[in-house]
């Protein structure tokens, strides 16, 4: 492999731009960002006419549903940039930022409870855009579930929306079946029928909505959809579950607020180079979840975010 000749500071100043170094090369693979894993074919021609053209004709996809090009020399990365910059495409994604937002494919899926393609480029477009500048103590990511079948796991980033279906049970409607089509829907053992009535355990209960309408007496025919937020979820070299505050909430922009106060709180409350989680553990989770359900933060947005804070993160890459 060919020696090293890129200095320090000049490979810090690209990697800002989302040019991460290979390993032992001079060469660096380009992050290009997308909204939620979504390119137009145009967008996908681009990129690889840029890979043939700047790297080494490899594009992989990471876990956050970004796309890098690798092989792409020191000189030739403001060509690479001006290229694919022809189709909207931008680099970045890396850094002590509010990262690319994940998410499943809740819109079309079966089990879907919300519009997870929709809120993920709401999420993109008011804080990865709009918090772009925003240093913080370390990298914070945000994803997206449609249903509680987690499947991008957003109990384990920094925050996680899941969507729900809270189930509206009438119990004067249940006529206590011995063969309760509801209970045999519950994927989780929820829904039991007791002493002649249909009982479902808060406790165990995910929302998943698969009971409404599966009554043949109508005492579950509709369900109230929802948005559960998980705090502190992390994975890498330690991992943290996220914890569930204690409120469902019905309302998206209120759902979108509770994101907003998180990274405000964050970038307050954080010390710099630890991650959301530790933040958490460290000031304590009934302190945090009484913050982000009051207003206060947002409040005092503008001051947090003039603050001279976390000048150099915690994120290395």
């Amino acid at each position: 492999m060919a020696p090293l000749t890129i200095s320090a500071a000049d490979e810090k100043r690209v990697k800002a731009l989302g040019f991460l170094s290979n390993k032992g090369t001079d060469n660096f693979s380009g992050r290009i960002i997308t909204v939620n894993g979504k390119i137009t074919a145009a967008q996908q021609k681009c990129i690889g006419e840029a890979a043939e053209k700047f790297g080494n004709g490899i594009v992989t996809f990471t876990t956050r549903l970004t796309i890098e090009v690798q092989g792409i020399p020191y000189d030739k990365i403001e060509d690479f940039r001006a290229y694919i910059a022809k189709e909207g495409l931008v680099t970045g994604g890396t850094g002590s930022l509010v990262r690319p937002v994940v998410a499943c494919k809740g819109t079309t899926c079966q089990y879907g409870l919300l519009d997870s393609f929709g809120l993920s480029e709401e999420i993109h477009e008011r804080f990865y855009e709009g918090y772009r500048t925003v240093k913080l103590p370390h990298k914070f990511k945000i994803a997206v579930g449609g249903c509680p079948n987690n499947c991008v796991k957003p109990d384990l980033n920094d925050l996680g929306i899941i969507g729900q279906r809270i189930p509206e049970f009438d119990e004067d409607c249940c006529n206590g079946c011995k063969k309760c089509s509801v209970e045999a829907a519950c994927p989780v053992g929820a829904a039991k029928v007791v002493d002649g009535i249909l009982e479902i355990d808060q406790d165990v209960c995910n929302n998943c909505g698969r009971c409404v309408g599966k009554c043949h007496f109508d005492a579950i025919e509709d369900g109230s959809y929802g948005y559960k937020i998980y705090i502190g979820g992390r994975w890498g070299k330690k991992v943290a579950q996220g914890q569930a505050l204690s409120r469902v909430f019905t309302s998206k922009e209120e759902a979108l607020d509770v994101i907003e106060k998180a990274i405000l709180l964050f970038r307050e409350q954080g010390q710099t180079g630890e991650r959301f989680a530790k933040t958490i553990e460290r000031i304590g989770f009934e302190n945090v979840e009484k913050q982000l359900l009051a207003n206060d933060l947002l409040d005092r947005k503008q001051e947090i975010l003039d603050a001279k804070l976390h000048l150099t993160g915690g994120a290395a890459c």
